[in-house]
């Protein structure tokens, strides 16, 4: 898939270097196992109770406390009406939203034995889209014929996703709920695929949102993420470049203290029951305009998890 890998000894000797020190606010205890995973040049070419109802689900009465920002709650409802607008703020997406479906396709179908060749891959899959925002991602999910919840804190996106989505009778049967992660753990809410795209970076408290995800997740399961690493490089193009030499999106959009380096989220998975099988990097070509998938995890990445089956049947992850 790469042509330009990194060895698989670098990325052990990264992962494993977490194990004696992390210098992160979001980490404390660092008494870990060794950590590894494939990169995704390698690994694509090796073997390897939802409400129907479409209507806003209740969002009081729950005891777990949201891990979202207000600060970036308000900002993402400043800009809720362009997400369907390709040259807008949400440019990046939209042009970054065929290379992410590439790894998305590629993994689950993989991991619960789907054909990546056919129209409909994700038939019989139930994938929510945490943080769907305009629903970018939900729409071509149920178009591959995954039943698809997407919830997201910010009201205005939801209206905008489920206008958008009515549009066209496949999209019509998304459930889109003004929810956040945590309540849907309350609701005892389970999916065969968990995927969260650019999203962690914006929440309060990484750690626990995985929770809340690994919890939505049913055993053996799969949780898809994408986020930004924590590098200087990623200071360099995600925020000066991005937000004010080129303004592709709105200034603000990013902190950099917020990142997740893939070590870091890799541990964060460990600690919520995932393990992170696969990663890879995105980079952007500035002579065709167009997202690829690569072995470089310096700025954009996503990685791909599994939930650990449970030891004791009568115990539940």
């Amino acid at each position: 898939m790469a042509s330009k890998i990194i060895r698989h000894s670098h990325l052990r000797a990264l992962c494993s270097s977490i194990n004696n020190h992390i210098c992160s606010p979001h980490f404390s205890n660092t008494n870990q196992a060794p950590l590894s995973y494939r990169l995704f040049s390698n690994a694509s070419s090796s073997s390897s109770s939802s409400s129907s109802s479409r209507k806003d689900k209740p969002t009081g009465g729950f005891q777990r406390t949201s891990s979202l920002k207000d600060l970036e709650l308000a900002k993402f409802t400043s800009i809720a009406e362009t997400w369907w607008d390709s040259e807008g703020p949400f440019k990046p997406l939209h042009v970054m939203n065929p290379t992410r479906l590439a790894f998305i396709r590629s993994t689950l179908c993989r991991h619960f034995s789907k054909d990546p060749n056919s129209a409909r891959p994700f038939e019989g899959l139930k994938i929510v889209d945490v943080g769907c925002g305009g629903g970018i991602l939900s729409e071509p999910l149920a178009r591959m014929g995954a039943t698809v919840t997407g919830v997201d804190a910010v009201e205005k996106n939801i209206k905008i996703a489920r206008i958008h989505a009515d549009l066209d009778p496949v999209t019509s049967t998304i459930e889109y709920c003004c929810t956040t992660a945590e309540k849907l753990v309350e609701e005892d809410r389970k999916f065969d695929a968990v995927i969260t795209l650019e999203v962690i970076e914006h929440v309060a408290n990484p750690a626990e949102f995985c929770k809340s995800l690994a919890a939505l997740t049913v055993p053996d399961g799969a949780t898809i993420i994408s986020t930004i690493n924590r590098s200087m490089r990623s200071y360099a193009t995600a925020i000066v470049a991005a937000e004010y030499l080129l303004h592709w999106l709105p200034k603000g959009t990013h902190e950099w203290s917020s990142f997740l380096t893939p070590e870091e989220l890799v541990l964060i998975h460990q600690r919520a029951n995932i393990t992170v099988r696969e990663m890879a990097g995105f980079v952007y070509n500035t002579l065709t305009g167009r997202w690829s998938l690569s072995d470089d995890i310096s700025v954009n990445f996503i990685a791909f998890g599994t939930k650990k089956l449970p030891i004791d049947k009568n115990i539940p992850l």
